[in-house]
């Protein structure tokens, strides 16, 4: 894994100096190496950071050329069947290697095949820049599902000159010439709506992101970026219920013989490298069943690495521990104090170059830093919820809608006014809620988010507004700007595909497009990067997705049980008794941190007024927030870390920003 960065149409010595500082700002990404190639007579340029995990050899640098010369490549991320599609070259042609990167064999598939069947052949996660010497065309090309970012911008130097540059991340962009920061309004709302700048808005005006699945062509003749899907979401989506009567008919047994067979493939192809590898396990059914997967595989002991705290509701490493003793891997369990975890605070904003309010963001960053110590890559069970169906509100969220809609339209909006009146308070520290549920071991983290929904449950009008209460932070940002805007980049999924879905895999298919690429996947790369570490997904590889959608419902989501699949696999490797509890997830104790360990930084960030007015921020609701979240009148905790989290990134930037916003006034 890699990061990229270039530029097209600046003068050549504009290329050279700026290409320079841009990929020094993303030097962790790729410690080992670094690369630049410039062709003077197009001004464009591509440079590269290597952090190198397939050959290890200069064979493995860039920017890489093709053999014939054409086509020059910046490439970021993994190609996993590279080995297979080898061979398909090398039946086609006497194609000469020069060593065993999967970078060399993308080239000769592009040169081969063209560059968006290369794509449709190669199953991985990647961004990547391709140079096209006979077209002078520069195309960006992001992974499937999105697990590789890719930043692109139109650049102006005057009002003749213009150029475009792109970047793995927004703090190598932000380097280059000719551009000039200015913070987007709808941009920041989508922030505060979802606690995350979703795919398709920026945090600035005028930088977009390349859409998964996509291809992008840039020239400097046009004005306008030409943009064709190779093969995105709704299409692996669609390649399995294609199938799913074919399915339908066979035993769940050879089902899911045939799903541990796809999953067994691609956790071997996920296995290789040439630096140490390992896994992260939490003792949950996802990370378990790969980590379970790869011990089967191997020879020796696999790495296994847990992150625990001391508050017994958020430690999940007692469960690791278990699951790795069963298993024989060489477990590693790092017991986190509050103070590393506070410690780490005021860095998120350089570790997350957009707002990004997702708390598991703290826990995920010092388990990658510390698993980096003995390992370069590893495999992760992220993606196994949205793909198989293990959040709460897929399981319950149809029965809860149905039940909605058997009450008339005038009693929902009443209901949603006591709901919206009373909720805060149902879940106050000393509430009737909070302390049922301390007597019955519920989760407490479900009795807040229960309260926090009703009143969007209750309000909703059609099941995509439903869907969206769950996945919103402020339902209504305006209640926190002083200036309302709309809000962009909302995925969109086709009336005609979610027809032919069940209420739960409509949910899950927004998950795929939304959530996922937004939230999950930016928190694992950003954190993963920071360290120099490579993540890797197999729950997302193109084949398991497509697999996974072609299941019958019953074995994703069955009598109250979500992941049902992935449930009946990991029975074949660890004992039930060692997984079968509620669904905790990555979280830390917020709520009781704001009002404590982190109430100075909290009102130091809001005291700061300028910060409020940079980003139309309204002081007053967000004040009030604030006062009864440490009096105990209500766990707001989220929507305050949403606030504070924009709060600390507008600080962070604050210079370049203002000086930014001021150059566009003049």
């Amino acid at each position: 894994m890699c990061g990229i960065a270039g530029l097209l149409g600046p003068s050549g010595d504009h290329v050279a100096v700026s290409l320079q500082a841009m990929t020094d700002a993303i030097t962790y990404r790729g410690p080992d190496a670094e690369g630049h190639w410039f062709d003077e007579a197009q001004s464009v340029g591509l440079g590269h950071r290597r952090l190198s995990i397939l050959d290890l050899s200069e064979a493995g640098a860039q920017p890489m050329q093709s053999r014939c010369g054409r086509f020059v490549i910046a490439f970021n991320g993994e190609i996993y069947n590279h080995l297979r599609l080898r061979r398909e070259l090398v039946s086609g042609a006497d194609e000469v290697w020069r060593g065993h990167s999967d970078t060399e064999t993308l080239l000769a598939g592009i040169v081969a095949w063209g560059l968006e069947d290369t794509l449709r052949r190669a199953k991985g996660m990647f961004a990547l820049a391709l140079w096209d010497r006979q077209t002078n065309s520069l195309s960006l090309a992001r992974d499937r599902m999105g697990e590789k970012p890719l930043y692109f911008s139109r650049l102006h130097f005057s009002r003749l000159h213009t150029g475009w540059a792109f970047a793995s991340e927004l703090k190598a962009l932000l380097k280059s010439p000719g551009l000039e920061p200015q913070l987007s309004a709808s941009g920041i709302r989508a922030y505060l709506e979802f606690g995350y700048v979703p795919e398709g808005a920026c945090i600035f005006e005028g930088v977009e992101k390349v859409a998964p699945g996509q291809i992008v062509t840039l020239s400097r003749e046009s004005s306008e970026a030409a943009r064709i899907p190779f093969e995105v979401f709704t299409d692996l989506a669609e390649k399995g219920l294609s199938q799913r009567g074919y399915s339908e008919g066979q035993s769940e047994t050879v089902l899911l013989d045939k799903l541990a067979a796809r999953l067994e493939e691609v956790v071997e192809e996920q296995s290789l490298s040439d630096v140490p590898l390992g896994a992260f396990l939490s003792g949950g059914v996802d990370s378990s069943l790969i980590t379970s997967l790869m011990q089967a595989q191997s020879q020796t002991q696999v790495r296994s690495f847990s992150i625990g705290f001391g508050e017994s509701r958020f430690n999940e490493a007692p469960y690791a521990a278990a699951v790795a003793k069963h298993l024989g891997t060489a477990h590693t369990e790092f017991i986190l104090s509050q103070q590393d975890a506070l410690d780490l605070v005021p860095s998120l904003p350089q570790i997350y170059d957009e707002p990004f309010a997702d708390s598991s963001q703290i826990p995920t960053a010092l388990l990658c830093r510390e698993a980096r110590k003995a390992v370069t890559v590893a495999l992760s069970g992220d993606g196994g919820d949205e793909v198989f169906g293990g959040y709460n509100r897929h399981v319950v969220g149809p029965e809860l809608w149905a039940r909605a809609q058997r009450v008339p339209k005038f009693g929902r909006k009443a209901g949603a006014g006591l709901a919206a009146a009373i909720g805060p308070f149902l879940v106050a520290e000393e509430s009737p809620a909070r302390k049922i549920a301390k007597r019955f071991r519920l989760p407490i983290t479900a009795v807040d988010k229960l309260a926090r929904l009703a009143p969007g449950i209750a309000a909703a009008e059609s099941f995509e507004d439903f869907y969206r209460t769950f996945s919103t932070t402020f339902a209504q940002p305006s209640e926190v700007m002083a200036h309302d805007a709309q809000s962009d980049g909302q995925a969109i999924l086709h009336d005609e595909f979610l027809a032919r879905l069940t209420p739960a895999e409509q949910m899950m298919a927004w998950d795929s497009v939304s959530y996922l690429p937004g939230d999950i996947l930016v928190k694992v790369d950003r954190a993963a990067m920071h360290a120099s570490l490579e993540t890797r997904a197999p729950f997302l590889d193109a084949r398991v997705v497509e697999t996974a959608w072609a299941l019958p419902m019953s074995m994703k989501i069955k009598d109250g049980v979500g992941k049902v699949a992935l449930r009946r696999l990991l029975d074949r490797h660890v004992p039930r008794s060692l997984i079968d509890r509620p669904k905790q997830g990555f979280s830390i104790p917020l709520d009781q941190w704001l009002r404590m360990e982190l109430r100075g930084w909290a009102e130091r960030l809001l005291s700061q007024r300028d910060l409020f007015a940079l980003a139309s921020l309204s002081f007053d609701p967000i004040e009030r927030l604030w006062q009864q979240h440490l009096k105990g009148r209500a766990n707001s905790g989220q929507k305050l870390w949403t606030v504070l989290m924009l709060l600390a990134w507008l600080e962070a930037n604050e210079t370049w920003l203002s000086e930014g916003q001021g150059r566009r006034a003049a």
